[in-house]
């Protein structure tokens, strides 16, 4: 039977990188890198849990998701897997995965979802058995990634393929930007009652210091709105009713861009 362990590295001022440990009864099948911002700290955790690993996934070109490649594939020789879409721009690539195609980790299988908008080559790694989510920079905990090389509608209908994964997945974002988008949520949604009662538990969290990634799918389906821009009171609160789900995305994006 296969184990499937992730372990949260800090890395940068707000970055996560993390580490998916892939074993079976024998022993470690695969450690994968996922998004290495920079390399000391991946580093250090590794020789902390005595793996070396064999690959590396990333999710898109920008530099805090793959600087650590080249220099990582230096020492330890792995393979680095990313977007199809975006080939030219990965650092080291080895194997470009799109839309649907299966990966084997070690036997744990991973189906990519391509999610453009954040990146116009933005992929996303769902592990199904697993119950995980390594989404990069295109979903966060109560928010969701500025729409930089993409559009709205593009960027929204990414979310939407996110939307549809189970409840129970844990969704692994590269950033702690938490407590900053649970400010702005309550501002656009103040009569949420899921929200106001998460954004209690992301204050109370943030001032302990403890790290509010990963989260649930189930909670972030209730109180993010950038999930939630076709929930008729959102567009209402928003001064957008009746309109189309990917213009009250628009309008929600651009609050948050400005805020």
């Amino acid at each position: 039977m296969i184990r499937f362990t992730v372990e949260r590295v800090a890395c940068l001022s707000d970055n996560y990188v993390f580490l998916i440990l892939v074993d079976d009864a024998d022993g470690p099948t695969a450690t994968a890198i996922v998004d290495p911002a920079e390399v000391e700290p991946v580093v250090a955790a590794l020789d902390r849990l005595g793996r070396t690993p064999t690959h590396i996934l990333n999710t898109h070109h920008h530099g805090d998701h793959v600087g650590g490649n080249l220099a990582l594939k230096a020492r330890y020789g792995l393979t680095i897997v990313g977007p199809a879409a975006d080939r030219s721009r990965i650092p080291g690539i080895d194997l470009a995965l799109g839309q649907d195609d299966s990966y084997d980790l070690g036997g744990a299988i991973a189906r990519v979802i391509d999610v453009p908008g954040h990146t116009s080559g933005h992929i996303a790694f769902h592990f199904e058995r697993h119950g995980a989510l390594f989404c990069g920079d295109t979903l966060f905990a109560l928010g969701c990634g500025r729409v930089f090389e993409g559009t709205m509608p593009q960027m929204w209908q990414s979310l939407l393929k996110l939307r549809e994964l189970p409840d129970d997945t844990m969704v692994y974002c590269a950033h702690e930007y938490t407590a900053s988008n649970a400010r702005f949520a309550r501002a656009i949604d103040p009569s949420n009652p899921a929200l106001a009662a998460r954004a209690e538990d992301v204050a109370r969290a943030c001032a302990a210091d403890i790290p509010t990634v990963p989260s649930r799918l189930g909670d972030e389906k209730l109180t993010n709105p950038f999930l939630r821009a076709d929930d008729p009171v959102l567009a209402a609160t928003m001064g957008l009713a009746g309109r189309a789900p990917e213009d009250v995305f628009a309008a929600v994006r651009s609050a948050k861009d400005r805020a």
